[in-house]
C-alpha cells in the first residue's frame, strides 16, 4: 500500500493573500493620501486668523480651528508629514545599527557576542520612555535629537531576530557545502545570508516605523523633542490639553484620531509583509 504525501506549499495560499494584499493596499493609500495631501496643501491653513479661533468643526474647516484660529486639519497633516520623515530616519538608522550588531554578535566570536548580548539585555532592560527622555533632553532636543534619541533605542529586539536568522542559516547543509567547494565568507554572505536578511530587515523596519512615530510624538508632548513652532503631532496634543476641559474637544480628538490611524496602516503593512515573506505562514 502507497501512502502519498503532500508536499507543503512553501507560499502563502491565495485565500490567505487575499484578504493580506487588500488589507495591506488600503493602508498604503491612506498613507499615500495624507503625503500627497501635506504636499498639496502647501503653507495654507498654517496662517493664524484670530477672528477664526477655536471654532468646532464646519464645512469651512474639517476639523475646527485652534486658538489662533490656524485649521486643525493641515496642521494634523503638515504633522504627520513631519512624522513620517522622522519615522523613516530613525527607523533606517536602527535598522542599520541592528544589522551591524547582528552580523558583529554572530561572527564566530565569543567575545563579540557576549558583548551585543549584553548591550541588547542593558537596552531593554532600561525603562524605554526614560531613557528616550535622557537622550534627547542631553542633545538638547529638536529634529536631530528626537532621530537619534528613537534611532539609538529602538534595535535590540531586531538584532536578536537577525542574529538568529544569520546563525540559522551559516549551519545550513547548504552553507556547508558551499564552504566545503571553497566559496570565499563573502560569497557566502553575498549569496546565501544577505537573501534571508533582507526580508527581515524589510519588515523590521515597517515594524519600526510606528514605534518611531508614537515615540516621536511623546517626547515632543513631554516637551522635549520637536520645537514647539513646528506642527507636530505631539505639539498639537500638547496645545490641547489647555482647553478640553473648556469643551474643545476637538482640537485633540482628531490629532489623536489620525495618529492612530497611521500607527495601524504601519502595522498592518508590515504584518503583511511578514505574513507574505514567511514561507511557513503557508504550510497548513
Amino acid at each position: 500500500m502507497t501512502v502519498a504525501f503532500e508536499r507543503p506549499s512553501e507560499t502563502p495560499s491565495l485565500d490567505k493573500v487575499g484578504p493580506v494584499l487588500v488589507a495591506t493596499g488600503i493602508a498604503v493609500l491612506l498613507l499615500a493620501a495624507i503625503l500627497l495631501a501635506a504636499w498639496l496643501t502647501g503653507a495654507s491653513g498654517l496662517a493664524s486668523d484670530l477672528q477664526a479661533r477655536l471654532q468646532p468643526p464646519s464645512f469651512q474647516h474639517l476639523f475646527g480651528t485652534d486658538m489662533f484660529g490656524r485649521d486643525v486639519l493641515a496642521r494634523t497633516i503638515k504633522g504627520l508629514a513631519l512624522s513620517f520623515r522622522i519615522g523613516f530616519l530613525a527607523a533606517g538608522i536602527s535598522v542599520i545599527i541592528a544589522t551591524c550588531l547582528a552580523i558583529v554578535a554572530a561572527s564566530g566570536s565569543r567575545l563579540a557576542d557576549s558583548i551585543v548580548s549584553l548591550l541588547t539585555d542593558m537596552t531593554m532592560g532600561l525603562p524605554h520612555l526614560v531613557l528616550l527622555i535622557l537622550i534627547s533632553f542631553a542633545l538638547g532636543g529638536g529634529t536631530t535629537a528626537v532621530v537619534i534619541a528613537v534611532a539609538v533605542t529602538h534595535w535590540p529586539r531586531l538584532t536578536r531576530i537577525l542574529r538568529a536568522e544569520i546563525l540559522q542559516v551559516r549551519n545550513a547543509d547548504y552553507v556547508a557545502v558551499s564552504r566545503n567547494f571553497g566559496k570565499s565568507r563573502w560569497f557566502i554572505a553575498r549569496h546565501h545570508i544577505l537573501p534571508h536578511l533582507i526580508p527581515q530587515m524589510i519588515v523590521g523596519f515597517v515594524l519600526l516605523f510606528p514605534h518611531a512615530i508614537l515615540h516621536e510624538a511623546g517626547l515632543t508632548f513631554l516637551g522635549f523633542g520637536l520645537e514647539p513652532g513646528k506642527p507636530a503631532i505631539g505639539i498639537l496634543l500638547s496645545e490641547s490639553m489647555r482647553y478640553l476641559m473648556a469643551g474643545k474637544w476637538w482640537l485633540g480628538l482628531f490629532p489623536g484620531f489620525l495618529l492612530l490611524v497611521a500607527v495601524l496602516c504601519f502595522d498592518v503593512i508590515g504584518n503583511g509583509l511578514r505574513a507574505l515573506t514567511d514561507p511557513r505562514g503557508g504550510r497548513s
